[in-house]
């Protein structure tokens, strides 16, 4: 979220940052809501001091014996009185429209982002391993696992509907081992904290981290029922059809991924900066209601309503930022490293980076069912975007008061889209799947699925 302070004195690099994710300029509009908010909070403030000044007077006019000039300030006070409402309503509504305005706009790409419209400006940055060569024509993830007979979509769509999955025996192993050793490698080896956190937030957290207002039509929103009875869940995009009476003002939200409840941990918060840079992971289910994504990867694991994560996030200084980002990245590298799964590395352009990005990376798995790479992993930087709207601060020594922390975030990796990788990539003949060597003894020594 941007300080309209800042827009007002650089309005033209917002407006070239703008541009460059391919949106209009609106610096103009903007300074002019702040124009609006500014007058109306002079006008309550003039008409609070003129009553209380009044009111002051009315007391010199009866003390002098002038009770003409008494009433005359007595009606004047009165009038003010009865215009305050709307005063305060003015306020209210200039302050709100500059408030809502400025949440609904994306964070600018820093400098050396490629410029671009979509995904085909992206630029490969490095590529890891080589594809295996098959003998046999390889079958993608939903095939395999159905020829296994442990991965289930029919009756996960009896159970909950389209895009949910039963994954059993070895697979649903398979998934707990990606899981555990992602969180192993991350804790052990690269000094990350592991966090257990709430799956379900309050809006606040959602808005922190820039998935609320922009998004809710790819959110869950969890409305509790009358006490005593069942909740129900409801797709945020239909909530405008519930009855007023069913619609609890301040719903629960189902996590859309674990960068929400770690970023929040330091919301409202002054940190030392001797505690920064505070580095935290979580392995969770995260939903999303895929609202855009009609027709896209309608069979199979990779983009479902339910699944699990690996997380990272990263809370630094301003000066620590840039070098967490490559660091983080590279800690989601080595995950895919350690699978020995064949990946290449991407820097999204201006015209593909997510809402609250400044610059993200995105680690993209070779899928040799699909004949193509697929993103497994995206890691931003998001410089103080999130923090504003999270108010999320520290105090170092050389500044005068606090300043804005910078956060960053990645996945460590996606496990079911790993689980995706891991059977296309170590797929057999037969059917069976290797077990890679690094997930052995999180499999209890199996090599082989089935065994």
């Amino acid at each position: 979220m941007y300080d309209i302070k800042w827009i007002r004195e650089n309005a033209e690099i917002f407006d070239s940052g703008r541009a460059r994710r391919g949106l209009e300029p609106i610096s103009t509009q903007l300074l002019a809501f702040d124009d609006s908010r500014r007058a109306a909070i002079g006008e309550l403030q003039r008409a609070q001091e003129r009553r209380n000044a009044a009111s002051k007077e009315i007391g010199a006019a009866m003390k002098a014996g002038d009770s003409a000039k008494a009433e005359a300030l007595k009606a004047e006070v009165a009038r003010i009185k009865e215009n305050w409402p709307a005063l305060e309503e003015a306020e209210r509504y200039a302050i709100a429209e500059l408030d809502n305005a400025l949440a609904s706009i994306p964070n600018t790409p820093l400098d050396e982002v490629p410029d671009g419209a979509d995904e085909n400006d992206n630029i490969e940055v490095a590529r890891w391993g080589e594809p295996r060569t098959f003998d046999f024509t390889p079958k993608e993830h939903f095939e395999i696992g159905e020829g296994l007979g442990l991965m289930d979509f029919e009756t996960a769509a009896k159970i909950s509907g389209a895009r949910f999955v039963v994954n059993k025996g070895g697979l649903a192993r398979l998934e707990r081992a990606l899981a555990q050793f992602m969180l192993d490698l991350h804790t052990n080896e690269h000094g990350y904290m592991e966090v257990s956190p709430p799956l379900l937030v309050r809006g606040d957290a959602m808005f922190g981290t820039a998935q609320l207002p922009k998004f809710q039509e790819d959110q869950f929103a969890v409305y509790a029922g009358p006490a005593g009875s069942y909740g129900f869940l409801k797709q945020i995009a239909t909530a405008g059809n519930v009855g007023e009476d069913a619609v609890i003002a301040n719903p629960f939200w189902l996590i859309p991924t674990a960068e929400v409840p770690l970023t929040n941990l330091v919301r409202e918060s002054i940190l030392d900066e001797a505690q920064l840079p505070m580095r935290m992971t979580a392995g969770t289910y995260c939903f999303r209601a895929e609202a855009g994504a009609a027709g896209k990867d309608t069979r199979g694991m990779i983009r479902q309503h339910q699944f699990y994560k690996v997380e990272l996030v990263s809370i630094t200084t301003p000066e620590q930022s840039l070098e967490e980002h490559e660091r983080m990245t590279g800690c989601a590298e080595k995950v895919l490293q350690l699978l020995e799964l064949p990946y290449r590395k991407v820097v999204l352009c201006a015209g593909d980076m997510g809402f609250a990005s400044q610059k993200t990376y995105d680690l993209e798995v070779w899928l040799p069912g699909q004949g193509r790479y697929r993103e497994i992993s995206s890691c931003s930087v998001c410089g103080d975007f999130q923090a504003r709207r999270m108010n999320a601060r520290y105090r170092s020594a050389e500044s005068k008061g606090p300043r804005f922390v910078h956060t960053l975030n990645g996945s460590g990796v996606a496990v079911g889209r790993a689980m995706v990788a891991v059977l296309e990539n170590y797929q057999q003949a037969d059917g069976s799947v290797d077990v890679p060597r690094v997930l052995r003894p999180y499999m209890g020594g199996l090599t082989r699925i089935p065994n």
